[in-house]
C-alpha cells in the first residue's frame, strides 16, 4: 500500500516537473522570439538610418571646385554685359526715333494750318480773276468780305482769335505801346485809344502782341 502511494506521488511529481519544464521551455522560446524581434527591429532601424543618410548624400549637391565657380562667375558677367549692350542699343534706337520725330514735327508742324488756308487762297484767286470783268463794285466788295470772314473762320478753327484792344486798359501782357497820346477824356487815360496793328491769341496764349496808342 505504501509502495502504491509512493508510486502515485512520484508520478504526480513527474507530471508536475514535466509541466514546469514545458512552461520553462515556452518561456525560453518566448524570450528567444522577443530577442529575435528586437534584433530584427534594430536591424530595420539601422537600415532606415543608412538609407536616409544615403538619400541625403545623394540629394546634397557636390561642392563645386574653384575652377567651376570661376567659370560660373565669368558666364554671369558675360550675360550681364550682353544685357547691358542690348539696353544701350535699345535706348540709342529710342533716342534716334525721338530726334527724327521732332525734326519731322518741326518741318511739317504747320502742314495742317497751311492745308486749311488753301481754300481761302483759291477764293482769293477766283475773286482776282473776276475783278477786271466786274462792273458791280458792291458785288466785288461783298465777295472780298465773304473771303475775309472765311479766312477768320479758318483761323478760329486753328485756335487763332483776334484781340479786342480798343478801349481796354493798357496791359503789357497783351499790348505793345508804339506811342502815347493825350486822352480826349479823363476816363481814357491809361487805356488803348487806338490800335495800329491787331494782336492775336492762339489757345489762350499771345500769338502776336497788339501795337497800340496809349492815352495819357
Amino acid at each position: 500500500m505504501v509502495k502504491i502511494g509512493k508510486f502515485f506521488e512520484r508520478r504526480k511529481a513527474n507530471q508536475k516537473n514535466a509541466k514546469m519544464s514545458k512552461q520553462e521551455q515556452d518561456l525560453k522560446e518566448e524570450e528567444k522570439l522577443n530577442a529575435e524581434n528586437a534584433e530584427q527591429a534594430t536591424e530595420n532601424t539601422e537600415t532606415v538610418e543608412n538609407n536616409s543618410e544615403e538619400e541625403q548624400a545623394e540629394e546634397a549637391p557636390a561642392e563645386k571646385t574653384t575652377e567651376e565657380k570661376l567659370a560660373d562667375a565669368l558666364a554671369e558677367i558675360e550675360e550681364l554685359k550682353t544685357k547691358q549692350l542690348y539696353k544701350q542699343a535699345e535706348f540709342e534706337n529710342f533716342r534716334r526715333r525721338v530726334i527724327s520725330e521732332k525734326a519731322e514735327l518741326i518741318l511739317n508742324g504747320g502742314r495742317k494750318v497751311l492745308e486749311a488756308m488753301l481754300p481761302v487762297v483759291d477764293d482769293m484767286e477766283r475773286a482776282l480773276a473776276h475783278m477786271d470783268k466786274a462792273e458791280d463794285v458792291q458785288a466785288v466788295k461783298d465777295g472780298v468780305d465773304l473771303i475775309y470772314k472765311k479766312f477768320l473762320s479758318t483761323l478760329k478753327a486753328q485756335g487763332v482769335t483776334p484781340m479786342e484792344a480798343q478801349g481796354a486798359d493798357f496791359n503789357t501782357d497783351f499790348h505793345e505801346a508804339v506811342t502815347q497820346f493825350p486822352a480826349p477824356t479823363d476816363d481814357l487815360k491809361g487805356k488803348v485809344i487806338d490800335c495800329t496793328e491787331k494782336g492775336y491769341m492762339i489757345n489762350d496764349k499771345v500769338l502776336r502782341y497788339a501795337k497800340v496808342v496809349v492815352g495819357i
